[in-house]
């Protein structure tokens, strides 16, 4: 059997990529192809439908092996990556014992966030292994070189200079993204200094590249890259200048991405960023290419995190980390999926660090290497990626680095001009959030859950912070605020579906409408159907409507629309489901209220507020 070179589908002959496009125009039956089946995407360019052998057999991203430059394939021979969480580090003692708790709960990376540039690190990292146990730590910027000195003198006392691995989290330029204000020192000198402090311990990243800001903000997949790259370069530039040679720079900066539920795009795009981010280091001469691979912690992203039908984002957070673990990324964090309306109790941080415990356990996603190697689509998706950021990475360097746009303020701008798009998406439901502008709970209430608390700003010298900075509204949040607002109004308006006629029609549409109102937290008053008008009329008034809305066919709304808004008389709203050809008839009656698939749900949703929460 072994000598035997049959191929599994040799009795069928081959099929051309022509002959499959040909099979499928005959089926769409004179439908455009293009515009019915490829898919133009958010990072600017369009996916097939199908890929081939053909599409990747001129791709250079698939001449190398995991382990090997430009990494596109991974940085490492396995796929063994750090699971983190999250600690805020209030009380040192209670913090410490948090860590050793969750290292004994399958946790091997901690992320330890300290406002106190005094923090004991003996005490808070007292029984932790720090040989074996990776350890990052994010405190204010301008406080980093004075943790720094704590930090890399506790790691001396435990003789793990060689052994160690983690970060300390220096991101000067956390004001600026979050609110339009520069960091008070010079970051050269900053960032200088912090390097000569940690030098002996030489697995310790310092210089941060924060893009899951910019993620968490509403960036699109390629922009969050592009300003990655811009952003590692940046550091990469300022400190050759400085005169630290390129290897010690490189293997000093760490990059926290943020990961989406774009499945196929993220994976894509942590292969891209391998790639690219391996071709600029190298630009630098380091000592050895070594130096050029990317470490990158994957953060699962907020900005769709949701307050209402909180449990689906659970999911959201699975499918990305999922994402980030294909990909070969070096750490991932899973945020609590309750973090937008508490503080993550220990129910939460279980369920995500679980979550990650079932990608290895259970999936055995660690015991493969690049699985999605030679896959055409995916191949396909790595190089379209890197295009599009690339071709942002050099518009960057042109306008003069990273920090030079940032300090225009044209990050900030760009990135926000991005949320406005899929905030009008979200509101038009183009970028669905499961239970918050699609099937919603109806009868969910959230207000009784929400411990709202002040943040505390940790970005500088407890200054007064400026305007300029990232939109970090979620995606959801609008939509949230309307519901709240029926919440807390005392009231909860009833939407009656008057449905009559065309059985198909009228369920789909009552079903429509249901979700429709529903993201507001009215009460739906559904109905199999009536048999005349006046009768659904009275079964309205019965139940004491605010808003009574036709679902029937567009076919029967010129005669059924307008008896129903007569026999309604003004006691409630008056809506039609649907967007009929006789609508300029029906508006000269006095009907004004359509809802369809081409409404902005949200806007409909505050008018409908205003009117009826008085």
């Amino acid at each position: 059997m072994a000598d035997k070179k049959e191929k599994l589908f040799d009795q069928f002959p081959p099929v051309s990529t022509e002959e499959w496009r040909a099979k499928v125009e005959a089926d769409l039956k004179g439908a455009d192809f293009n515009k019915k089946l490829v898919w133009r995407t958010n990072e600017g360019f369009n996916v097939q439908p199908m890929y081939r052998a053909e599409d990747i057999k001129d791709l250079k991203t698939t001449d190398s092996l995991p382990g090997e430059f430009p990494y596109v394939r991974g940085t490492r021979t396995d796929n063994d990556w750090a699971i983190c969480q999250e600690i805020v580090v209030d009380n040192v003692a209670e913090a410490n014992a948090k860590a050793l708790d969750i290292l004994g709960k399958g946790i091997t990376a901690i992320d330890f966030v300290i406002s106190d540039e005094n923090v004991d690190f003996a005490a808070l990292l007292a029984g932790v292994d720090v040989k074996k146990v990776q350890v990052n730590v994010r405190c204010c910027p301008g406080k980093a070189v004075a943790v720094a000195k704590a930090f890399v003198a506790c790691i001396k006392a435990a003789k793990a200079e060689e052994e160690f691995v983690g970060a300390l989290y220096f991101n000067p330029f956390k004001r600026q993204l979050k609110h339009g204000a520069q960091f008070p020192k010079d970051i050269k000198e900053v960032a200088v200094e912090l390097l000569e402090v940690v030098k002996d311990v030489k697995k310790l990243r310092v210089l941060s590249v924060d893009s899951y800001l910019l993620g968490n903000a509403g960036a699109y997949i390629y922009q969050e890259l592009g300003y990655a790259l811009a952003w590692g370069n940046q550091w990469m530039e300022t400190l050759t200048e400085a005169g630290v040679p390129a290897g010690e720079v490189a293997k000093r900066i760490v990059f926290n991405m943020c990961v989406s539920s774009n499945y196929f795009m993220e994976l894509a795009k942590f292969r891209a960023a391998r790639m690219l981010w391996a071709q600029i280091v190298k630009q630098y001469q380091p000592c050895c290419d070594c130096a050029t691979k990317m470490w990158v912690h994957a953060i699962t992203s907020e900005f769709n995190q949701t307050i209402y039908d909180a449990h689906v984002n659970l999911l959201r957070s699975q499918t990305e980390a999922m994402s980030a673990a294909l990909a070969g990324v070096n750490a991932i964090t899973v945020v609590p999926f309750d973090k937008q309306y508490k503080m993550p109790d220990d129910f939460s941080e279980r369920l995500a660090r679980n979550q990650q415990l079932l990608l290895k356990e259970e999936s055995h996603l660690d015991k493969v290497i690049d699985p999605a190697g030679g896959s055409y689509y995916v191949e396909t998706l790595t190089v379209s990626i890197a295009n599009e950021a690339w071709k942002l990475f050099l518009n960057v360097v042109e306008e003069g680095g990273f920090e030079a746009i940032l300090n225009a303020g044209k990050v900030q701008a760009d990135v926000n001009a991005t949320a406005e798009k899929r905030h009008t998406d979200v509101a038009r439901r183009k970028e669905i959030l499961l239970g918050s502008n699609q099937y919603p709970n109806f009868n969910e209430i959230a207000n009784n859950k929400i411990e709202l608390a002040d943040k505390k700003c940790c970005c500088g010298e407890g200054e007064t912070c400026g305007e300029g900075g990232l939109n970090t509204k979620r995606a959801a949040s609008d939509f949230e605020a309307v519901r709240l607002e029926t919440e807390n109004s005392g009231k909860r308006p009833k939407v009656f579906m008057l449905t009559i006629g065309n059985l198909a029609m009228r369920l789909a549409r009552s079903q429509f409408s249901a979700n429709f109102f529903g993201c507001a937290g009215y009460e739906i008053i559904d109905n199999l159907g009536f048999n005349t008008v006046q009768e659904g009329i009275d079964a309205a008034l019965a139940k004491n409507a605010d808003v009574v809305v036709l679902c029937s066919s567009d076919d029967e709304y010129a005669a059924l629309a307008p008896e129903a808004f007569k026999a309604l008389d003004g006691k409630a709203e008056f809506v039609v489901a649907g967007a009929p050809a006789c609508a300029d008839d029906l508006r000269a009656v006095g009907i004004t209220e359509f809802i369809n698939v081409r409404s902005n749900v949200l806007e409909t949703l505050k008018a409908f507020n205003a009117k009826l929460l008085k």
